[in-house]
């Protein structure tokens, strides 16, 4: 075999392995997250939460990162409508049973909160359950939110994040490359009512609580947003 056969060959075997690596990641990405997400979702801890946070949602409703649905039986007769949006096919099949189920039409939506798919100021209400921890461009995201947000709409949100003791905030910066990598782009240290305020709205209301668990996974932000 010549030496540039054997260059050629070599070549190939290593892009097979890079494409079995690829392959591999995709299959945990599509498969394996939706399934853990669904999971660790369905906690009984989350749920008054869940309640606390749709109860205030009113009119035509926008939830971001709805997942598997988990949301959709709480909305009342309040809400008129609900969009719900999320990035993952296989989340979406298996909200489509909720989604039938609800007392509210619901439209479920593919699509990445980075590029909304709704009109300017079509919407009276955003929802956001533990969601913005894992949109790569936060910032982005909630530009759009803001975007489609009527003139006094609320984005009403309950988010993990950035803890305020010290100790627990350098361990949370240690420990996101690893945790956002397998948790499917989960990131630990976001400081989210920053992050919201820094996207033109003002926090109407916030609470600062912690969930039962690690201290780096359980600080939670709970609150009402505007548009500015």
């Amino acid at each position: 075999m010549s030496a540039s056969m054997r260059r050629s060959t070599r070549s190939i075997v290593a892009w097979r392995r890079l494409d079995t690596g690829h392959d591999r990641m995709s299959f945990y990405q599509r498969r394996i997250i939706p399934c853990l997400l669904h999971i660790a979702m369905r906690q009984p801890a989350l749920m008054p939460i869940r309640k606390r946070v749709i109860s205030g949602a009113e009119g035509t409703v926008l939830e971001i990162g709805v997942g598997s649905g988990l949301n959709l039986p709480l909305y009342g007769p309040s809400t008129r409508a609900v969009i719900a949006l999320d990035p993952s096919a296989e989340l979406l099949r298996v909200a489509r049973k909720r989604a039938e189920a609800a007392s509210v039409p619901v439209e479920l939506l593919k699509a990445s909160a980075e590029v909304v798919p709704l009109e300017t100021r079509s919407i009276d209400t955003v929802v956001m359950t533990w969601t913005l921890c894992t949109i790569p461009d936060a910032s982005r995201a909630l530009a759009e939110l803001r975007r489609v947000l009527k003139p006094g709409g609320a984005l009403l949100f309950v988010e993990h994040g950035r803890a305020p003791e010290p100790n627990v905030a350098r361990w949370q910066d240690r420990l996101d490359p690893l945790w956002s990598r397998i948790a499917g782009g989960c990131h630990l240290n976001r400081k989210m009512d920053e992050l919201i305020v820094r996207s033109g709205f003002r926090l109407d209301s916030l609470v600062n609580r912690r969930l039962p668990g690690p201290r780096t996974h359980t600080f939670l932000y709970e609150g009402v947003a505007r548009p500015t």
